[in-house]
């Protein structure tokens, strides 16, 4: 069986270098190629800890695409580039696996008008851990029986957009789930501005970053008499290499854009 050639944006970072490991540890997959816009020439093993594995890192991603084979492009970069780094992937043949958050309506519209045109594929979640995956599915069921909902989500200080792209699909998802409205109540008297969240759909979001905190989420309903508080954290990186491995093996047979994983754990 021929191996899966990925190439990883955003190879030194944080997750970029959880996905090598991840590639270089599946049978089916061959990492062909690193890019990011530091440790140029180094050899991305070296980066990672796994030792030399003999590619070394680039900063030029359209080149990479072209003299690297690959098949899909894995990026976790950031929201400043992720938009360009999609149009390489794509103008070059290659399908694209995107975690990197902070994309527009507009963003995913020009995606899948891109891979349309293009016969490529595009996989764009928001999280990549399957409990998170899980835990959007739950609440959309609950918001059948318990409308009113708020979301708090919880980063790490680095992430630079807010709100996460885990808490906006939570919220689309619990506006398609909710079968009555929420009730109405009083136009707040905020003694700090936004203390109470932003609303998106219908749904209050509140934002925390700080350092120690990698990702957490809790979707908390409010009922007559009661609360029921759905709750996901990813304690570590690794969390999130499972649903990142799956979508590189389904992005090769996939045209168009899925956004989310949960259409392929079903």
């Amino acid at each position: 069986m021929d191996k899966i050639g990925v190439l990883v944006a955003g190879a030194c970072g944080r997750m970029g270098r959880e996905v090598v490991k991840a590639v270089v540890a599946q049978d089916d997959l061959q990492l062909v190629g690193a890019v990011d816009q530091v440790g140029a020439g180094e050899d991305i093993g070296q980066v990672c800890g796994l030792g030399e594995l003999g590619i070394a890192v680039e900063t030029d991603l359209a080149a990479a695409l072209r003299s690297s084979a690959a098949a899909v492009m894995v990026d976790f970069t950031t929201p400043l580039t992720v938009m360009d780094n999609i149009k390489a992937a794509l103008a070059a043949g290659v399908s694209a696996v995107v975690g990197t958050t902070g994309l527009t309506a507009e963003n995913l519209e020009e995606i899948e008008d891109l891979a349309v045109r293009t016969g490529k594929g595009v996989i764009v979640a928001p999280n990549f851990a399957l409990g998170a995956v899980l835990m959007m599915r739950f609440a959309q069921q609950a918001a059948k029986y318990f409308p009113d909902v708020e979301i708090i989500e919880l980063h790490h200080d680095r992430k630079i957009d807010a709100p996460s792209g885990t808490a906006l699909k939570t919220a689309e998802l619990i506006a398609a789930g909710r079968t009555s409205e929420p009730a109405s109540k009083p136009a707040p008297l905020e003694k700090i501005n936004s203390v109470r969240g932003g609303d998106y759909l219908g749904t209050k979001i509140h934002s925390v970053r700080l350092p120690g905190l990698i990702a957490h989420q809790e979707v908390i309903f409010g009922g007559q008499g009661q609360t029921l508080t759905i709750r996901h954290d990813s304690l570590d990186r690794t969390s999130f290499m499972p649903g990142v491995i799956l979508a590189v093996r389904k992005a090769p047979s996939v045209q168009g854009l899925i956004y989310g994983l949960d259409t392929l754990i079903d």
